[in-house]
């Protein structure tokens, strides 16, 4: 099941959201990023936060429109768009696209990309899309994972919460070949699709692929 969370941060790129809407089986609104749904031209089925984004008469109107409001105390420990996150895994989703995630406040968007390696999204699919973006976590084990795009398409491999050991990337102009990444040090970042896929596969460790398409 294909779900679409709009989170509440900056908002640049309707038109691309409006390309993915069609394919979604579920929507989702992380507080205020209700907005942004309403700007794309559809009403999210379920609003979830704590509602400090969303005047009155905004929930008055989604209600009224089909969108169930979950509503958190505003002294939770989670962000809107984790409960979001949390509650598109409950209801079963399998791939999960976000939007508005990025702009404005930094600890905000760096918490936001980081929500990709909680446990609960484990063997999920689950991107960051904004503009001509495309942020994913690429796990430990099994198959690996794969880059799609263009060839020239930039390809960033950062890592998270620690070194990346025994890296193995192919279908880029930098190959890798059970390489480790250090956490810390740029070394990953702005390589090159060489072709319109590649594959990476890594030992232990997170990786954050961000994937930015040409003009």
């Amino acid at each position: 099941m294909r779900t679409i969370i709009f989170a509440n941060g900056e908002f640049h790129h309707a038109e691309r959201a409006r390309e993915l809407l069609p394919s979604a089986d579920r929507i989702i609104a992380a507080d205020g990023g209700a907005r942004h749904a309403l700007a794309a031209g559809v009403t999210p089925h379920v609003v979830i936060g704590d509602l400090d984004s969303i005047s009155p008469e905004e929930r008055t109107r989604l209600e009224a429109a089909g969108a169930r409001i979950i509503r958190h105390s505003p002294r939770k420990d989670e962000t809107d768009l984790e409960l979001a996150l949390l509650h598109a895994a409950r209801q079963g989703a399998t791939e999960i696209v976000i939007l508005a995630a990025l702009g404005g406040r930094l600890d905000q968007t760096i918490a936001n990309l980081l929500l990709l390696a909680l446990p609960e999204l484990d063997g999920l699919d689950v991107r960051v899309v904004e503009g001509a973006q495309t942020a994913f976590l690429i796990r430990a084990g099994g198959d690996g994972a794969t880059i799609e795009g263009q060839p020239g398409d930039t390809v960033s491999l950062i890592p998270l919460g620690g070194d990346a050991v025994d890296v193995t990337a192919e279908g880029l102009e930098w190959t890798l070949h059970g390489d480790t990444l250090h956490f810390g040090p740029a070394r990953g970042v702005s390589n090159v699709l060489a072709a319109n896929r590649a594959r990476v596969h890594l030992g232990h460790g997170l990786l954050l692929c961000i994937v930015t398409r040409g003009e």
